[in-house]
């Protein structure tokens, strides 16, 4: 399969797709203004070809901040687009839509990869597509969309999570996620007086969560919100660590970007050698895939403000497009198979 990358800084969908000739499998990265009048029109120039779509950055070796960008998959692929409705009170209700998809492609876990874009109740979203997908052993990567809103062939929808099943006839498919935190010191809170449904954290070891976040780092209510770039928490998941960003003050309490719950155990995160840890992914996946069709990537939006304030982004961009076809979204939360992580990337390889 080949992967196809197109842009427009300004906005111009038929500059993005220029070139794009027989996709199979095309998504849709939009600015907030254009999203609808591009969905409409890329349904137009390409009908019937199964495509997914956000409002969101988009990027291959240069980042489109705020105009269009278009990923398509090309010359070898299979694929069939679809939503789930209804996210924040019952996407179960419609997981039968992905079941048959599944069918319809013979999906499997040696090359069939799930890829999707959420307005939003993502963990509840990934608990569900995974019922589908974990009965046969199928992966996922995607991410959060901006605005409320996402597309599937060529309709606009909200409170849904869109997915595109893409199986791959040239290979393996296999999903990667990266950390770039470690935890700080032997800090361990028993998270409390939480607010699942705004993901707030109201205390932490029965202290207001504000201040014992405060008194360990040494910063201001102001300083907080970009603190959280360096000092995420993290919440242990087996052998692994979900990152759990901070949105902002809630009084005393801290409103995150993904769900706790009471007595959840939390640590303290803080960034790590982002740069080798960037090396050591891409020597990873070369170790796995010698061979390499593409690479689709979502980079989270703190992620980038933290690589763009250091002057890293397009460094960023350039080592990670040496695994060849290299394309993505930055995202407000990424997804990997059944989790909803923060801070993170998360990437499917393609043989």
């Amino acid at each position: 399969m080949k992967q196809f990358f197109g842009m427009s800084q300004g906005g111009n969908l038929t500059e993005a797709v220029n070139g794009l000739k027989k996709p199979q499998f095309i998504m849709l990265f939009s600015n907030n203004s254009q999203f609808e009048d591009h969905v409409k029109a890329l349904e137009k120039l390409y009908p019937n070809i199964p495509s997914i779509g956000c409002i969101g950055m988009s990027y291959d070796t240069r980042v489109v901040e705020n105009g269009v960008g278009v990923i398509a998959f090309y010359d070898g692929v299979s694929a069939t687009a679809n939503v789930l409705e209804q996210v924040s009170v019952m996407p179960v209700k419609y997981i039968r839509r992905m079941e048959e998809d599944i069918k319809k492609i013979n999906g499997s876990q040696q090359d069939t990869v799930c890829i999707d874009f959420c307005t939003g109740n993502d963990a509840c979203a990934l608990t569900t597509i995974d019922t589908a997908l974990k009965q046969k052993g199928i992966s996922l990567v995607g991410g959060t969309g901006d605005g409320g809103k996402v597309s599937a062939n060529g309709k606009i929808y909200e409170d849904a999570v869109a997915y595109g099943l893409v199986k791959n006839h040239g290979g393996r498919v296999k999903t990667y996620k990266e950390n770039i935190y470690h935890q700080l010191g032997n800090y361990r809170f028993i998270a409390s007086n939480t607010d699942r449904a705004k993901y707030v954290i109201g205390a932490l070891n029965g202290r207001p969560a504000k201040q014992v976040y405060q008194s360990i780092l040494h910063v201001t209510d102001e300083q907080i919100l970009t603190q959280t770039f360096q000092n995420p928490f993290g919440k242990i998941n087996g052998d692994d660590t979900c990152i759990i960003s901070i949105k902002e003050v809630d009084g005393n309490a801290l409103a995150c970007f993904r769900q706790v719950n009471d007595s959840d155990v939390l640590i303290l995160l803080e960034l790590g050698d982002y740069q080798a840890i960037t090396r050591e992914t891409i020597r990873t996946i070369c170790r796995d895939f010698p061979r390499r069709s593409a690479v689709f990537s979502v980079n989270c939006l703190f992620r980038y403000k933290l690589f763009s304030e250091r002057n890293y982004m397009q460094t960023y961009l350039q080592e990670m497009s040496s695994l060849g076809s290299h394309a993505g979204l930055v995202g407000y939360g990424e997804h990997y198979n059944n989790r909803f992580v923060n801070q993170s990337m998360t990437c499917v390889v393609f043989e």
